[in-house]
């Protein structure tokens, strides 16, 4: 990639993501985007019948040729990928990258999906739309790590919209110019702040769909030749001002270095757990103390070492991550996925269900988890879980998961993706023909003339 000097951090962007081309990406880029096709699709379909998705539906009024899959009819390019983006982040057991909690997919994919099913594109150009996309989120997410949660925004929330931006530019071979004026022009569409945290309500759901819809709105009005302003990123008003404190100054420069050489997308993770993924390496700890024999009648207190800025979304309020009002505040509570891993032994969407957090037994373990502020841990640069529990007689037992597995450090192995996808098909309701279809689809879309297969799995 070649830039005049003076170039804006969107022009340079801009200028590589125009010319991507399917050949250039390593194959380890092309396995992560095709892993994180199917765990997408997957997590669409099991959302289908949840209340959120049926009141996003509600709230639409326009028809069109696009797919919110596992729903009659067709929808505009907006209205499909605000379905299916809200649908996929709504269990948050989405893709996400570590470093900042970033979720990708949620509003990539959905925005490139609709997009190409609408213009007609084909396989490779939204293989490359979801790389671009992805690529510039994990990229935003290293600027000022923390800095847009500090601020009371959502990360995947505001850089998605610009994920899902550069993607459909992509996706419509729009040229440099006409990408970073699609750049710009999202930066005023970003939102999402973080007061769902309060009391587990709905609105995280919705924003990676918003974020697509936003995306993809953008880049038809860049097309249409609206002009956005090249200095979204670095500018003294930019999107780092916005959506940032002074106290984390930003560095605009990692959006750009090593451009088509260091892929960030491909240390994206899939999670194991249906939860926030800080919770996840707590679960793993949980989970081993009773494959270890550990016995819950026999534990007196359960003490977890965090890291400082985890607790404001995962500890506190106390009252009510020990007893959670929703079952997606469930999903934002250490204490709960602890107390469900030495019970279950897993955290799937069984275990985020309505009776499962009114159980007695649960609710008198949650009760008796409490955290230690370990101020040699590694958070946000990488997520470790740190689990002693305290039993009557005295004795201690302790595990500890030295990172985040599904991550970098630890993949899941395309198989447990592949049985991830299958048991989120069937908590949608779909039989086995359906999900395999779906699979198959998936496994050869980026190889395909068009999108119109997607149609047949409307419904």
């Amino acid at each position: 990639m070649r830039v005049s000097a003076g170039t804006a951090v969107a022009e340079q962007f801009a200028a590589w993501a125009a010319g991507l081309r399917a050949a250039d990406l390593p194959a380890e880029v092309r396995v992560r985007a095709q892993e994180a096709l199917i765990d997408h699709l997957g997590l669409v379909v099991s959302a289908r019948n949840e209340p959120y998705v049926a009141a996003v539906l509600a709230g639409l009024d326009s028809r069109g040729t696009c797919t919110a899959f596992g729903h009659e009819g067709g929808l505009d390019m907006a209205g499909a990928a605000l379905v299916n983006g809200t649908a996929a982040h709504g269990e948050d057991y989405d893709d996400t990258f570590e470093g900042t909690p970033m979720h990708p997919g949620a509003a990539v994919i959905p925005a490139a999906l609709a997009a190409a099913e609408h213009s007609g594109a084909g396989g490779e150009a939204v293989l490359c739309g979801i790389v671009a996309g992805a690529e510039l989120m994990c990229r935003m997410a290293i600027v000022a790590p923390m800095a847009q949660h500090r601020a009371g925004f959502h990360p995947t929330a505001v850089a998605g919209a610009m994920g899902a931006a550069a993607a459909v530019s992509v996706v419509l071979g729009l040229d440099a110019k006409r990408t970073t004026d699609a750049l710009g022009i999202a930066g005023s569409m970003a939102s999402g702040i973080i007061e769902y945290l309060a009391e587990g309500t709905w609105t995280k759901r919705l924003h990676p769909g918003w974020a697509a819809q936003s995306g993809i709105r953008a880049a038809h009005f860049a097309r249409g030749g609206f002009r956005g302003p090249r200095t979204v990123f670095e500018g003294e008003h930019g999107f780092f001002h916005a959506f940032g404190i002074e106290s984390i100054p930003p560095d605009v420069t990692r959006i750009t270095d090593d451009l088509g050489r260091r892929w960030h997308f491909a240390d994206i993770a899939f999670k194991p757990y249906a939860c926030g993924t800080m919770v996840q390496p707590f679960i793993d700890c949980a989970i081993a103390l009773a494959r270890e024999g550990l016995a819950v009648p026999d534990i007196d207190s359960i003490l977890c070492k965090v890291g400082e800025g985890t607790v404001h979304r995962l500890w506190e309020p106390l009252a009510e991550k020990r007893r959670p009002t929703t079952p997606y505040s469930a999903k934002f509570s250490v204490p709960y996925g602890v107390a469900v891993g030495l019970l279950d032994q897993e955290a799937g969407l069984s275990q985020f269900t309505e009776e499962r957090i009114r159980d007695a037994a649960l609710l008198d373990l949650t009760g008796r988890i409490g955290y230690e502020i370990d101020p040699d841990d590694e958070y946000p640069r990488n997520y470790t879980g740190t689990v002693i529990a305290t039993l009557k007689d005295g004795s201690t037992r302790t595990a500890r998961q030295p990172h985040l597995r599904g991550g970098r450090r630890e993949r899941l192995p395309r198989e447990e993706i592949v049985a991830k996808f299958r048991a989120n098909c069937r908590f949608g309701g779909w039989d086995d023909a359906r999900t395999e279809a779906l699979l198959s689809s998936a496994q050869s879309l980026f190889m395909a003339e068009n999108m119109a297969m997607l149609a047949g799995f409307r419904g």
